[in-house]
């Protein structure tokens, strides 16, 4: 039996494969040797990372106020982290805190496509449930249905919870949330009871009293009775108006006031009003009055209201009804019999509508037909409440341009988006991706601008295409209703050439009387400036300071006397630098500095300060293209053209001998072509034959050794000098030869 090691830990990222000899014997028998392969794969194994293990646990801090089901922390896929499965072709998970609510969750984890695990497959269990937070499936932790308590003090609620994998695999963690009291100023009554009594005959739509709470955005409502019939309360103000005219009666309401924004947030307060009675003649209309929100899509002809009224005889047979109220009312709506109707469409988006602050005004005119007649007066108040009816456009053309050299916080363009739904082109404007060095932008959520929020360098990125979100608001009271559009938009960056940086004088001879030794003085403040969008120059003095007897401070000279006792110049060379990054500039500015010491008298007519004419500098530009090329390639071209030089020497003298060869054996042979082939001639011009002229030529021009070619001259200088004639023993042909010589020509 083979096992694992105790101890042991198998990667199959660094060894996927292990190779065991194994040996066995049995008694009287040969040892036999085998090879047992082991191969590791992938497995899926679940570890969480700090501080989400740790003994104390992650920490998450919200305030009191935060809505309800707010998620405060999540289990979200990292492409590295913390929940990590490990196997073949597999991504990673971490567990993060989100401290800020969001409205869309994506979860899912990416990296190879296969066996990831995702928050889908992931099992959460909370340990403890000594806690209101909520956990939910998906690894969420939530806010309690009711929210947080904002009257108490720091809360705190620890959540221990548990992850697995559908394989079993576990990790454990915990997470401690603290609920921080909120910063903003509680919503209150001063007066949270009161008492009103008012006389019966109160008409309609009458202000019978008004409440007041101090805090933020504060809006009211009644609670109860849950529908009141007799008042209502305006939201804004706090006035509290009949709906009908009032009868005697008692009643109580219970009036709430709260944050808009933080609905949590809120104080009650009782209203005990009192209708002392009086007699009426007038119709009875139920109700007596009509405020009522219909939104602009609602069709023509569609009835609002419908009303009940009696006369003194608790009949309505004889009641006539008219509208009444501005031109604008009487041609939205109109009346058909007791019944409010909807004459014309009611357009939100249109400018008369906005006008008109989007509310109808009217009365409804209830007549008894008597003697003398008797009228009721019914107002009517319907606000028209808009519907998101269209999708932002994108501007017609969104390409923009900025210098590279653009500060921080530097305008781009606007992004001018469109909005056909009231209030128009109420855009909010985000850009898709945070900023970060390969999106250095960022847009300004009201007005659409774009800005510049980090470094900008054209040589490594010329344009960058941003992605601009557009999305509606005001036009809908369901704020789930938004509509958005994306948009592409251009920004390219324009290419700043850094100038070099211009010193009015670039020469100064100056003539200082030092001071007491250990004294700080100053010599010249240099004038000197660079291109407008480049960095803070930069002063160095490279040169002249003997015994360091200056410093710069900025763009001033400093002198420190010492106890010199002889005059003394200085010629110092300061190097101005301009610019940023590698398109960094400089100049130089010489300053001649005649230092007198303090002991030694000056006349006073001596000139202190010697600065040459201030004229207007002509900078002229002038651009050299220089190539210095490398070492290795001037070697390399060097030994090349020797070689060819030496190449073409042995070829010149190659074909100059050749010539040569040849012109000394036509020579030769053109004074015997005219006689007959194969015959011997003897005399003072020497002894060949066309065949030895011929045999001649082919060894020439077989480059044979310059022996042959000897051979031929000395027989050319010796032609009648052959005075004998033998055989050769071993070959047995005839030669002639020199006896003077020891020359031989075979016969």
């Amino acid at each position: 039996q083979v096992t694992l090691r105790a101890g042991a830990e198998l990667d199959a990222r660094h060894v996927n494969q292990y190779t065991l000899t194994l040996r066995a014997a049995c008694p009287g028998e040969d040892e036999v040797k085998e090879r047992l392969f082991v191969q590791v794969t992938l497995g899926q194994v679940l570890r969480c990372d700090t501080p989400f293990t740790s003994a104390g646990g992650d920490v998450v801090q919200v305030l009191a106020d935060v809505e309800p089901r707010t998620p405060l922390y999540a289990v979200l896929p990292q492409p590295l982290g913390g929940l990590t499965v490990s196997g073949s072709s597999l991504g990673a998970c971490s567990l993060q805190k989100w401290e800020q609510p969001w409205r869309d969750w994506n979860l899912s984890c990416g990296g190879g496509g296969q066996g990831f695990p995702s928050p889908s497959s992931l099992q959460f269990r909370l340990r403890n449930h000594d806690t209101p937070l909520t956990l939910t499936q998906r690894g969420l932790v939530l806010v309690p249905d009711n929210g947080f308590d904002p009257s108490k003090d720091t809360q705190t609620f620890r959540l221990e919870m548990e992850v697995m994998d559908r394989h079993g695999h576990n990790c454990t963690g915990a997470v401690t949330v603290k609920v921080l009291p909120s910063r903003r100023p509680r919503v209150t009554f001063p007066e949270p009871h009161r008492s009103v009594t008012v006389t019966e005959g109160i008409g309609p739509w009458e202000v019978v009293t008004q409440v007041h709470a101090s805090g933020e955005n504060v809006r009211y409502a009644i609670l109860a009775p849950v529908a009141p019939t007799l008042f209502t309360i305006d939201e804004v103000t706090g006035e509290i108006r009949s709906t009908c005219r009032l009868e005697v009666a008692r009643t109580h309401l219970l009036i709430q006031a709260y944050n808009a924004l933080h609905p949590a947030d809120h104080a009650t307060a009782m209203v005990n009003i009192t209708v002392q009675g009086t007699d009426r003649w007038a119709p009875r209309c139920v109700p007596a009055i009509f405020v009522s929100q219909v939104p602009e899509t609602v069709s023509p002809g569609s009835t609002l209201v419908t009303l009940r009224c009696t006369d003194s005889t608790g009949t309505d047979e004889c009641l006539h009804y008219a509208l009444e109220g501005p031109p604008a009312s009487r041609s939205h709506f109109c009346m058909e019999g007791p019944r409010l109707k909807v004459n014309t469409t009611l357009d939100y988006d249109s400018e008369a509508m906005a006008t008109m602050g989007f509310q109808f005004t009217a009365t409804i005119v209830v007549t008894v037909g008597e003697q003398p007649p008797r009228s009721t007066r019914v107002p009517v108040l319907v606000t028209v409440t808009p519907v998101n009816e269209f999708r932002p456009a994108c501007p017609n053309s969104a390409a923009f341009t900025v210098p590279e050299t653009a500060a921080f916080g530097s305008v781009v363009g606007r992004v001018a988006g469109a909005d056909r739904d009231y209030p128009p082109d109420s855009l909010e404007y985000s850009l898709e991706g945070e900023s970060s060095p390969a999106q250095p932008f960022s847009i300004d959520s009201r007005t659409g601008e774009i800005r510049v929020v980090g470094p900008l360098d054209s040589q490594q990125q010329k344009s960058y295409r941003l992605v601009v979100r557009l999305t509606d608001t005001r036009n809908d009271l369901d704020l789930a209703k938004r509509l958005s559009r994306l948009c592409d938009v251009s920004v390219r960056l324009q290419a700043v050439p850094d100038q070099v940086p211009v010193c009015t004088p670039e020469v100064q001879e100056l003539r200082i009387t030092a001071g007491s030794p250990g004294s700080r003085q100053p010599v010249t403040r240099l004038a000197c400036h660079g291109s407008p969008d480049s960095a803070t120059l930069t002063y160095t003095i490279v040169g002249g300071n003997e015994d360091g007897r200056f410093r710069l401070e900025g763009n001033t000279v400093i002198y420190l006397p010492n106890d010199q006792v002889e005059p003394r110049t200085f010629v110092l060379l300061v190097e101005v630098w301009g610019g940023s990054g590698a398109r960094r500039r400089s100049t130089v500015v010489a300053l001649v500095v005649h230092v007198t010491p303090w002991s030694t008298p000056v006349p006073p007519s001596t000139t202190t300060q010697h600065t040459t004419l201030q004229k207007e500098p002509l900078v002229v530009t002038r651009t050299e293209v220089v190539w210095h090329p490398p070492a290795w390639f001037v070697a390399v071209l060097t030994i090349s053209g020797t070689l060819l030089l030496v190449i073409l020497g042995c070829t010149a003298r190659s074909l100059l001998c050749r010539e040569q060869d040849q012109g000394l054996m036509s020579a030769l042979c053109s004074s015997h072509r005219s006689r007959d082939p194969g015959k011997l001639f003897l005399g003072k011009s020497g002894i060949t034959t066309l065949r030895g002229c011929m045999a001649g030529s082919m060894l020439i021009g077989g480059r044979r050794s310059p022996g042959t070619l000897s051979t031929l001259s000395g027989l050319s200088s010796t032609q009648g000098q052959f005075d004998g004639r033998a055989q050769d023993p071993r070959t047995g042909r005839d030669y002639l030869f020199n006896s003077m010589t020891g020359a031989r020509r075979w016969i």
